[in-house]
């Protein structure tokens, strides 16, 4: 019998009902494209089996030694410092590292429908992002060794920590140093539908031990903030011009502590003593400002997400790993 020809770009764009030139462009420049023509098309796609004449000439070429990061935020203190642990393992290995900054959810959506057909890469990390499961499946039927890091599915692996719990640890601490009017400042609610909520589930654990110690949190001491300075600045002067203002900040992260630090400076409060101020992250910047904190070693989670990358592209059959990273309590001078 005849060997049944492979798909062509013809074919996905006959069965889309789209032009040649979309289905080209969403596989170059994906985020071009909208998302109801680019659902079209990777149906399609999938449907068909259909694979590009790049993925050919990657596989001919067996690696491209090249890894891509799709994160949102990579300017930020704790990406930054995930990226130098992701590209600290991949130079090591000779392998190149790819950034993909996502600031809309065009743009992941976009990265998650070209990246596992085109097989330009790798392998891929995902920093700090939802993948729901059509996605998830997308990356592990294509072959494109993934690991999630602050979120998990069973079809890829992952690096995560307990974010409930840094709430918890944070909790124990202040009420074992006697304070009773706790407040917590964070991004509960981010306003990026392609973002994850984390904040939310730390104050989840702060809260849980508060009430377990028989300790109110009021509304008025809980403020959302977007973790940007003018935001948080704002928002740690509201708090502490309360009725009855609390004597212990919880940041969810560590630059919106630092906040927390430099409104109590211009209000001429001394810390501790006058306000207690805990964050969350340890960036580089905390030991230097000498911030007590909750550590969630951000170096470390990119340095073992890049190695896992790499040993799934040695062994493809390795078992996929779903890892949680413990955190640590760093008691310096805030507290």
């Amino acid at each position: 019998m005849p060997t049944q020809n492979k798909p062509t770009i013809y074919d996905v764009a006959k069965r889309a009902k789209v032009s040649i030139t979309t289905v080209s462009r969403l596989l170059n420049t994906p985020d071009k494209v909208n998302p109801e023509t680019r659902k079209l098309v990777m149906d399609a796609i999938d449907s068909l089996g259909f694979t590009p004449k790049a993925e050919a000439r990657a596989r001919a070429m067996r690696n491209t030694n090249r890894i891509g990061v799709i994160t949102p935020f990579f300017t930020a203190p704790s990406f930054v410092q995930r990226l130098r642990g992701v590209a600290s393992a991949l130079s090591k290995a000779n392998y190149e590292l790819v950034i993909y900054p996502v600031d809309d959810m065009e743009h992941l959506q976009g990265y998650i429908s070209s990246i596992p057909v085109m097989k330009n890469l790798d392998g891929l990390i995902i920093i700090s992002l939802a993948i729901d499961s059509k996605d998830a499946n997308r990356l592990y039927e294509n072959g494109m060794q993934t690991v999630l890091i602050e979120y998990s599915h069973s079809a890829l692996n992952s690096i995560v920590i307990d974010d409930a719990e840094g709430g918890r640890l944070a909790a124990r601490y202040l009420i074992g140093k006697g304070h009773k009017r706790l407040a917590f400042l964070g991004d509960i609610e981010p306003p990026e539908r392609y973002a994850i909520y984390p904040v939310k589930s730390r104050l989840h654990g702060f809260k849980e031990v508060l009430k377990e110690a028989g300790i109110e949190l009021p509304k008025k001491y809980i403020r959302q903030a977007e973790n940007r300075q003018d935001i948080s600045i704002k928002a740690v002067h509201e708090l502490l011009n309360v009725d009855n203002p609390p004597t212990a900040i919880f940041a969810a992260s560590d630059v919106q502590a630092m906040s927390v630090m430099k409104v109590a400076r211009q209000l001429k409060l001394k810390i501790p003593d006058d306000i207690a101020v805990i964050g969350f992250d340890d960036i580089d910047m905390a030991e230097y400002v000498d911030l007590t904190t909750i550590r969630q070693h951000l170096d470390e989670s990119g340095r073992l997400a890049a190695e896992m990358v790499l040993a799934r592209i040695k062994d493809p059959k390795r078992a996929l790993q779903q890892i949680k990273l413990p955190l640590e309590f760093v008691e310096r001078s805030t507290c």
